[in-house]
Parts: C-alpha cells; structure tokens; sequence
C-alpha cells in the first residue's frame, strides 16, 4: 500500500467552462405590507323602517349609486301622497282668492266695495300663496323620505358584513351601521 498510484488510473479532473456576458437583471423585491383603504362609508339608514330587502353580497365590490336595502316604503308613500294633496288643496284656494282680488279690484273702483275689502282679499291670496310654498316644502320633504327608504352606496368598493337582515327595525342615523364600504 504505500506505492503511488500511475496518474492515469486517477483520471483527469473535469472541469467546466462558462463564456461570461453582461446582461440587464431585472430586480424583484417581495416586501411584507398591509393596505388600508382611503374611503370608508359607514351606512346608516336616514329614515325609520324596516328591512324588506338586502341586495347585495357580502364582500362583494359595489358600485356607487348602487342598491344595498330596500325599506318598507308604505307610510312614506302615504305622507309623500297627503302633502302633494294638500299642494293641490292650497293651489286651489290661490285660484279662488285670486278671483276674488280681480272682482273686488273692479269693484273698489266704483266704489260698490269698500277698500278693507279688497284689502282683506289681497291679504287672503297671500296667505293662500305663502300656504302653497309651505305644502310644496312639506311634499318635498316627503319624497325625499319616501327616496330615503332606498339605501344606496355612496362610494364604489368592497362592502363588508350586514349587521341587519329582512325584516329588522331600523332607525334613522342609528347608532350601528347596516354596512361598510371600503
């Protein structure tokens, strides 16, 4: 054993060959973050109700504008009715009181009425008129609860978890939100 071997039972080293190249390596950083939303809306119903309806998933995207509960609409349909009655009711005492400024018109010209007449007719008509803005008000009012009873998104994103389900009460600028937007 202590005899060397002959170099050609070793056998000749392998070796490897590389023609080097410059070229462009693009970089590719995987960084550890977290995101946070820069638009939240918290969904309150503006009107009083109860919940006849959710169209919408959970988690899923929803666009602004878009339908998220549907309340029971019924008594602000009623109201938003009775104040455009009580339009028409006033528009017709305009008319009446309007007649009756142009009869006594002519008639304080000759001296058949007094003039505390005509004056009490004109005052009525203004009466009757500043009553027809009031009842417009009050209408318009009305259909915007009555709009109310529809809760739209008001921004695009993704909503989160519904705390309510059909046929729960709600209340106008709750405490709790039905949903989030973010």
């Amino acid at each position: 054993l202590g005899k060397a071997l002959p170099e050609c039972l070793l056998g000749a080293p392998a070796v490897t060959v590389m023609t080097v190249q410059s070229e462009s390596v693009p970089v590719a950083s995987e960084l550890p973050g977290r995101t946070s939303p820069y638009q939240i809306a918290e969904q309150r119903p503006q009107v009083t109700g109860i919940v006849k309806s959710r169209t919408f998933s959970e988690g899923a995207e929803v666009k602004a504008g878009s339908t998220l509960y549907r309340l029971d609409p019924a008594t602000y349909q009623t109201a938003y009715d009775s104040a455009r009655a009580a339009v028409a009711k006033a528009e017709a005492s305009v008319q009446t009181a309007r007649r009756n400024v142009e009869r006594n018109k002519e008639l304080v010209a000759i001296k058949f009425v007094s003039q505390q007449a005509y004056d009490d007719a004109l005052a009525t008509l203004q009466a009757n008129e500043a009553d027809v803005a009031a009842a417009k008000a009050a209408a318009e009012a009305a259909r915007i609860n009555l709009a109310y009873t529809t809760v739209v998104a008001p921004i695009s994103g993704r909503i989160g978890r519904s705390t309510v389900t059909a046929g729960a009460l709600v209340t106008a600028n709750q405490e709790d939100p039905l949903a989030t937007i973010q």
